[in-house]
């Protein structure tokens, strides 16, 4: 079954780091723009930050630059999280979409999501 497989959500204090990793499962992320996006609770779910896969600068939201970093390896997708904040909380999903976007709806593949929480 094609799919993306997020992991490496959790808990951690306001300041603290994370690191979250995507990774495919049955298909391929070559030549594909790969996007992170998140969703807090009653709210929409927005663009973290994106990549294309074959070269390209990585991309990232206002709120997040800075302190995010998309990265990756082979043909796994990661984001660093640094310097959290309690508005960062929310279900983390990555993403696939066939050109740069940071428009949810241009992207067809999602992850299941992973929790990231952090506390004040």
């Amino acid at each position: 079954q094609a799919q993306l497989v997020e992991s490496g959500g959790g808990l951690v204090q306001a300041g603290g780091s994370l690191r979250l990793s995507c990774a495919p499962s049955g298909i391929t992320v070559s030549s594909y723009n790969m996007g992170w996006f998140r969703q807090a609770p009653g709210k929409e779910r927005e663009f973290v930050a994106a990549i294309y896969w074959n070269g390209g600068r990585p991309y990232y939201a206002e709120s997040v630059a800075g302190r995010f970093i998309i990265e990756r390896d082979k043909n796994v997708m990661y984001l660093q999280l640094n310097a959290l904040k309690p508005e960062d909380t929310a279900v983390y999903y990555c993403a696939r979409a066939t050109h740069q976007s940071r428009n949810q709806h241009d992207y067809t593949v999602w992850g299941q999501g992973t929790q990231v929480t952090v506390s004040s």
